[in-house]
C-alpha cells in the first residue's frame, strides 16, 4: 500500500496543480471568443515555436537521459522508451518547421504537413506506450542500444517520404477557417481512447510504483485535455490551440518527471536511505560489540578497555566486584532461555537501582555481573555495598506464572593490593565469587590461596561436561530391605564418577558443580533412563520386580517438559510406573505452588513420590497434606545417633508416628549397627537401607549376590528376634 503519510505533500501539490489547470481551462473555454487572437496574430508563430521548442527540449531530455543510463540498466523497455521519445522529438521538430507562417522548408508551410506531423507523433506516442507496456522486460546487450536508437531515424524518414510525396497520399486534417476535419477529430479521439486504456492499465499497477504512476496518470490527463482542445479549435489564433499546447507541454514535463524519478531520483533516495541504514547498522553493531544484548549493560570488551584506560590514572585503591547469580544455569536448563533472560534482566535493573551512577556495572557472560569501583576508601564500604546488593534480591521474581528466587555470591578483588593487571583482577574476583557460596554471608574477598582451589574446581566442571559422553558416569544401587517381609523389594540409584585421571570423584563434590552449571539436567535424565533400563534387565535375568528410587534435582523439577520426559522414559523402557519412585528433597518444598502442580502430574503417571532427607531442610509440614507423597526417608544423621542422642530418638519417633497417621511409608537411611535396626524394627519402620545390609553396588554384583543379600538380612533379623526372646 502507498505510504500516504510520507508522500502526501507530493500528492496534494499534484492534485492542486491539476485542479488549477482545469479551472483555468473552464475560464478560457467560457471566454474563448474574447481571447481570440489576444496575443496578436503576428506573434502566434513565435509563441508556437517557443512552445514547440520547450516540448522538444523535454522529450529530447527524456531520450538522452534514457540513453545515458542504459549502460547501467540494460533493459529493453527503458531503451524503447528513449527511442520512442527521440522519434517524437524528431517529428515534433518537423511539425514546428512546417507550421503555417514558418519560413520555407522543403515546400511552403501549410497546415497539411504540420497537422499530419503532429498527428503522427501523437498516435505514435500512445501506440508506442502500449507496445512498451505489453512487451516482456528483459536484459539486452550493450550493442542493442544502437539498433533500437536507429529506429527513430527510420520512422521519421518514413513520415517525410509519405508527406512529401509528389502526389499527396493523405487527405488534409485541417481546413483554414473551418477547423479540424472529421478525420483529424477521429484520429484525435483514437489517441484519447488509447490514452484512457493506458490510464486503466496504470491504475491496475498503482500499488507497485505509486509515485511514478501518479505522475504518468497526470501526464495522461493533460494529454487528453490537449487532445480535446485540438479537436475544437478553429485556427492557429484560437486560444484553445494555445492552451492545448500548454497542456501538451505539461504532459511531457510530467512524463519527464516520472522517468527522472524512476531512473535517477528514486535510486538516489534509495542510496541515501541505504547509507543511512548502514550508518545506523554500524552504530548498532558498535553498541552490540560493547554491550550485552539481554541487559544492554556494558560487556567484557567494554570493561577491559575501561580498565586499561582508567586503572592506572590515579593511585587510589580500586575494586572489582564479581556478582554470581545462583541457580541461573539450572533455571535456563529447566525452564529455558526465555525465563533465564527475563530473570537476568530484572536482576540487572535491581542492581542498577542500588549502585551509584559513577560505578561501572557490566554483564559478563550469562550468569554474573562485574562492578568496577574506581575509588575505594576502605573494605567496609565494599562489604556494605555488597550487602545492599544482596538485600534487593530477597524479593521474589515473578516471571509469568513462576515465582523464582535467587541469591548473589559476591567476590571482591582489590587494586593494587591483589594485582596490578586488569585480567588478573577480574579473574581473582571470580575466584572469590565461586568461593563466596561456601560462606554464610556469600561475600568474600580474594586471597591468594583461592587461586588453586578455584582453578581445580573450574577444571573439574570442564571435565564434567564430557563425562557423560565419555561414559565416565555410572550407577550403583543400594538395596532397601522391607522389614515386614524381610525381602529386598526396592533399591536406590546413586550416580558415580570415575575420572580418567583423578580417579573416583565423590558425589558430594561433583553434584553441586552439576547443579550450578545446569549439567544436572542431562545427567538426571541419563540416571532416570539408565535406572529404569536396569530394573527391566534384572527382571529379564530372573529377579522378582524391584522398585528403583531416583533422586530429582530442583533444576529438573522446573523443567517444563519433565512429566513428558518421565512418561517417555517409562514407555521406552516398558517399566510399569509403580516400580519407579521419584525422590525430592525437603528444601524443594519451599516452591509450594509449582511443586504441588508438578507432583500431581507426576503422580498421575502412576509413579510414587518420596521426600528424601526428611527433617533436615525447610519445612512447614503443610506440604505433607498438599503434596501427593507416598514415602518419607529419615535422614541418616538422625538414625546414626538414635541410641546416644535423645533428641534424635524423639525426632525419629515423631516422624514414624506422623507417617503412620498420614498413611505414609517410611524408609530409614544409614543403618550401620544392629542396635539401630532393632530400634527401628520395634518402632514399626517400613523399610531400611544402609551398610549393615549392603553398601551401594554395581548392578551385576547385586544380580549375582541377590540371594546372598537376602540370607544375610534374614540372619540379622533372626538374631534380633532371638535376642528379644
Amino acid at each position: 500500500m502507498w505510504g500516504f503519510n510520507e508522500d502526501f505533500p507530493f500528492v496534494r501539490k499534484g492534485i492542486q496543480f491539476m485542479l488549477v489547470s482545469i479551472i483555468f481551462l473552464i475560464i478560457i473555454g467560457l471566454g474563448s471568443d474574447e481571447f481570440y487572437g489576444v496575443m496578436g496574430k503576428n506573434n502566434y508563430v513565435t509563441i508556437h515555436l517557443l512552445m514547440e521548442i520547450l516540448i522538444i527540449v523535454v522529450t529530447m531530455s527524456i531520450s538522452i537521459q534514457t540513453w545515458l543510463i542504459s549502460p547501467f540498466i540494460l533493459s529493453n523497455r527503458g531503451l524503447y522508451v528513449g527511442a520512442l521519445f527521440l522519434t517524437f522529438s524528431f517529428i515534433e521538430i518537423a511539425h514546428a518547421l512546417t507550421y503555417k507562417g514558418m519560413p520555407f522548408f522543403i515546400t511552403e508551410s501549410t497546415p497539411y504537413a504540420a497537422t499530419w506531423f503532429y498527428m503522427f507523433g501523437r498516435l505514435l506516442l500512445s501506440i508506442g506506450s502500449l507496445f512498451i507496456y505489453f512487451i516482456k522486460e528483459k536484459e539486452i546487450k550493450l550493442i542493442d542500444r544502437w539498433f533500437i536508437y536507429s529506429l527513430p531515424f527510420v520512422i521519421t524518414i518514413s513520415c517525410f517520404v509519405v508527406l512529401y510525396a509528389p502526389t499527396p497520399v493523405l487527405p488534409p486534417l485541417m481546413i483554414e477557417g473551418e477547423g479540424p476535419t472529421n478525420l483529424k477529430n477521429t484520429l484525435q479521439y483514437i489517441a484519447i481512447t488509447l490514452q484512457m486504456v493506458i490510464m486503466v492499465l496504470l491504475l491496475k499497477n498503482f500499488k507497485k510504483a505509486p509515485k511514478i504512476i501518479f505522475l504518468l496518470l497526470g501526464s495522461s490527463i493533460y494529454l487528453i485535455l490537449s487532445d480535446i482542445l485540438f479537436t475544437i479549435y478553429l485556427d492557429v489564433y484560437d486560444i484553445k490551440n494555445f492552451i492545448g499546447h500548454i497542456f501538451e507541454l505539461g504532459a511531457f514535463y510530467l512524463l519527464f518527471r516520472a522517468i527522472y524519478y524512476s531512473s535517477i531520483e528514486k535510486p538516489f533516495q534509495q542510496l541515501v536511505a541505504t547509507q543511512a541504514h548502514l550508518e545506523n547498522s554500524r552504530e548498532k553493531m558498535h553498541f552490540m560489540a560493547y554491550h550485552n544484548e539481554i541487559t544492554n549493560l556494558p560487556n567484557e570488551r567494554f570493561l577491559m578497555e575501561s580498565l586499561k584506560r582508567d586503572l592506572y590514572i590515579a593511585k587510589s585503591q580500586k575494586a572489582i566486584l564479581a556478582i554470581g547469580i545462583e541457580r541461573i544455569a539450572a533455571i535456563k536448563a529447566s525452564l529455558g532461555s526465555t525465563y533465564a533472560d527475563q530473570m537476568i534482566s530484572l536482576i540487572a535493573q535491581r542492581l542498577k537501582s542500588v549502585l551509584p551512577e559513577k560505578y561501572l556495572l557490566c554483564m559478563l557472560r550469562e550468569d554474573y555481573f562485574v562492578v568496577y569501583i574506581d575509588e575505594v576508601s576502605n573494605t567496609q564500604q565494599l562489604t556494605q555495598l555488597s550487602q545492599q546488593l544482596q538485600l534487593v534480591m530477597e524479593e521474589t521474581f515473578q516471571i509469568q506464572h513462576f515465582s523464582l528466587n535467587s541469591q548473589l555470591n559476591i567476590g571482591i578483588a582489590l587494586f593494587p593490593t591483589d594485582s596490578h593487571r586488569e585480567e588478573e583482577l577480574i579473574r581473582f574476583a571470580l575466584y572469590a565469587m565461586h568461593e563466596a557460596q561456601k560462606t554464610p554471608t556469600r561475600i568474600r574477598f580474594y586471597e591468594s590461596s583461592l587461586s588453586h582451589e578455584t582453578t581445580e574446581r573450574l577444571l573439574l566442571e570442564n571435565d564434567l561436561h564430557d563425562a557423560l559422553d565419555n561414559q565416565e558416569l555410572f550407577l550403583e544401587y543400594q538395596p532397601q530391605l522391607d522389614l515386614r517381609t524381610g525381602q529386598i523389594k526396592s533399591v536406590e540409584a546413586l550416580v558415580r564418577w570415575q575420572h580418567p585421571k583423578k580417579g573416583w570423584i565423590s558425589p558430594g563434590v561433583f553434584i553441586p558443580i552439576a547443579e550450578e552449571s545446569g549439567l544436572i539436567i542431562p545427567i538426571g535424565q541419563w540416571v532416570l533412563e539408565t535406572a529404569c533400563k536396569q530394573v527391566k534387565s534384572w527382571e529379564a535375568a530372573g529377579l522378582p520386580p524391584i522398585k528403583v528410587a531416583v533422586n530429582l534435582s530442583l533444576g529438573q523439577l522446573f523443567q517444563q517438559n519433565l512429566v513428558e520426559i518421565i512418561h517417555h522414559v517409562l514407555e521406552k523402557t516398558q517399566l510399569e510406573p509403580k516400580y519407579l519412585q521419584l525422590e525430592i528433597t525437603e528444601s524443594m518444598t519451599i516452591h509450594i505452588d509449582h511443586m504441588t502442580m508438578i507432583l500431581h502430574k507426576l503422580k498421575a503417571l502412576g509413579v510414587t513420590i518420596a521426600v528424601d532427607d526428611f527433617g533436615t531442610g525447610y519445612s512447614s509440614l503443610s506440604y505433607l497434606k498438599d503434596f501427593p507423597i507416598d514415602c518419607l526417608k529419615i535422614d541418616r544423621s538422625f538414625v546414626q545417633k538414635i541410641q546416644s542422642n535423645t533428641t534424635d530418638k524423639a525426632l525419629v519417633d515423631m516422624i514414624l508416628s506422623m507417617a503412620k497417621h498420614l498413611q505414609l511409608k517410611v524408609v530409614a537411611e544409614g543403618i550401620e549397627e544392629v542396635e539401630q535396626l532393632s530400634y527401628l524394627l520395634e518402632s514399626q519402620c517400613d523399610t531400611v537401607q544402609g551398610f549393615l545390609f549392603s553398601k551401594p553396588v554395581p548392578p551385576n554384583i547385586l544380580l549375582e549376590n541377590y540371594q546372598t543379600l537376602h540370607n544375610d538380612a534374614k540372619n540379622i533379623l533372626d538374631s534380633i528376634t532371638a535376642s528379644k526372646v
